[in-house]
């Protein structure tokens, strides 16, 4: 199908350019002018921007779109907040589902609970005899109930796990929290995921995701990781039946118990999932957990509550010198890697471990990525763009909000709270920027989050969250497009340009024409991915009329 687009702006994926119209023709940009009426055949379709943007298609750069269709199948809690209204969602879902073994599901937030964590005994109070597990919004935590935790066998007796927490009583006993590598001794308990359900979220979250002007992603985890099991056969499924409509790069999971001989599985996994519109090119290597529970990896210890050092400075989940070893051999065997580092000692392990890597191998277009980003030690901002490392950034966390204010800044300080989320500094510095979402863990809206990557604040917050560190319009919507694409490798896309892939999303305003503080009210009207509607309304085409002589 011809499409022409008329009477709006165009944002190109770098720059803004007011005033064009864009033909399409074969799925592809066949033009980009200011007038294009030559180009209308009988068969084109006009789509009226009515003073609207079109822009290339988002693409999140870190996202985990079946955990977020699962949640929304499941008992979904993000919605909500605090426990009595938790406990009403639960008792309902439980009621519903009389005969689901066990109640599953999450999106909890932490600062709705004394100490960040929510007790076995107000779940047992809404799921009576079932065992119930409930991660949190960050997926870094899991809510158990007292049938979960006796079918676990976890007592006062159970040590930690390397790489988690149990949160305990006074005397050792589980209270019903779960940290990180924890959750496992309940979560292996659980049953499993069917193929059949997986394939159900992934539909249902990427007609979400077209929604909000998504046509393609990074799925961040594609492996057995936190209660579900691999994805990856999902997407082959919708790839080779033609339902995939988005365009997707999968990062395969680092399995953080094995060493470098899980490499041959990784190839061989990689070589069986190829296909025009999936491909599973990359691995996630989890180097820390998260500054909420003190598992973020940091240069130096945390505060406690009352402004002491403690002697806690997070949990490097591989350990550094063989992280080296493991990146080196990834790149050599051409994958690209793609590491979550949220603490600063996390931030410059990942960034040694690519200069290891560069060292060794010498220079490659694998676009290797370090997403996340909270606290990035000052000397290291200037790193990414000397290795060729892209800052993967989460735009949406950095403001202030009760997770901030209660549970990190008072145990960073205030040297480390002004290190967080350094966007300015890191475009500044040449870096190269993508941006994602890390849904379900956030909103996988990206007008939201361009609107804070500018103001640093959202309708939350009256003060900004360190505003130097703010990035104009233009560069944040080109680090969750033609940045995102690049590191998907999809370099047909992520441009408005002649010969693109008419991958586009239809915005209901031009953001540029406006006040900065209203960008999150801009909302998707029409989404296209190679030319052909994957969302949208029928008021976005124009009347037959257009283009009178």
């Amino acid at each position: 199908m011809d499409l022409l687009f008329v009477n709006g702006s165009v944002f190109d994926g770098l720059r803004y350019r007011p005033g064009l119209a864009v033909a399409v023709r074969s799925g592809r940009i066949a033009a980009v002018g200011t007038d294009l009426s030559e180009l209308r055949g009988p068969q084109t379709e006009v789509v009226d921007l009515a003073g609207g943007l079109l822009l290339p298609g988002f693409v999140d750069a870190h996202i985990h779109p079946v955990q977020g269709g699962l949640e929304r199948a499941r008992c979904n809690l993000e919605p909500a907040a605090g426990l009595p209204a938790y406990q009403q969602i639960i008792a309902t879902y439980a009621g519903q589902h009389p005969d689901v073994p066990w109640i599953l599901g999450g999106g909890w937030h932490q600062p709705d609970f004394p100490n960040a964590a929510p007790a076995a005994a107000d779940l047992d109070a809404v799921t009576g005899n079932r065992p119930a597990f409930l991660v949190n919004a960050d997926h870094h935590g899991a809510w158990v109930n007292s049938r979960a935790l006796a079918l676990s066998g976890i007592d006062a007796r159970t040590p930690d796990p390397a790489d988690g927490r149990i949160e305990r009583g006074p005397d050792g006993s589980p209270t019903g929290t779960l940290h990180e590598g924890a959750m496992d001794l309940v979560g292996r308990l659980v049953p499993p995921t069917t193929h059949i359900e997986l394939v159900a979220a992934l539909m249902d979250a990427q007609a979400y995701l077209h929604s909000l002007g998504i046509t393609g992603w990074q799925d961040a985890i594609l492996g057995a990781y936190a209660n579900l099991g691999d994805a990856t056969p999902a997407y082959v499924e919708l790839a080779r039946e033609g339902r995939l409509t988005a365009r997707v790069n999968g990062a395969l999971w680092w399995e953080r118990d094995r060493g470098v001989e899980q490499i041959p599985d990784l190839i061989a996994r990689q070589d069986g999932g190829t296909h025009p519109r999936f491909r599973a090119g990359s691995v996630k290597i989890m180097q820390d957990g998260v500054a909420e529970n003190f598992t973020a990896a940091m240069l130096e210890p945390y505060f406690d509550a009352n402004g002491y050092l403690t002697a806690n400075a997070g949990l490097s989940f591989v350990d550094p010198v063989e992280l080296r070893q493991i990146i080196t051999r990834l790149d050599a065997e051409g994958f690209q890697v793609h590491v979550h580092a949220i603490g600063d000692r996390a931030v410059r392990e990942a960034l040694d471990a690519f200069e290891a890597a560069l060292t060794a191998n010498g220079v490659s277009d694998l676009r290797h990525h370090i997403a996340h980003l909270q606290v990035v030690h000052p000397d290291d901002v200037g790193r990414f763009a000397k290795l060729g490392i892209t800052a993967n950034i989460q735009a949406l966390w950095a403001v202030y909000e009760p997770q901030m204010t209660d549970l990190t800044i008072p145990f960073l300080g205030p040297a480390r709270t002004a290190w967080q989320y350094p966007f300015g500094d890191l475009a500044r510095s040449g870096a190269r920027l993508a941006a994602g979402s890390d849904w379900p863990v956030s909103s996988p809206d990206p007008l939201a989050a361009v609107h804070v990557a500018v103001n640093r604040r959202d309708s939350r917050s009256a003060e900004a969250f360190f505003p130097e560190q703010a990035v104009d319009l233009a560069t944040a919507l080109a680090a969750y497009t033609s940045g995102s694409a690049w590191v998907n490798h999809a370099d047909d896309t992520g441009r408005i340009e002649v010969g693109a892939l008419a991958d586009l999303a239809l915005l209901d305003r031009d953001p540029f024409a406006g006040a900065t503080d209203e960008i999150a009210a801009t909302r998707v009207r029409a989404t296209y991915v190679e030319g052909e509607c994957v969302f949208g309304e029928e008021s976005t085409r124009e009347d037959a009329s257009w283009n009178r002589p």
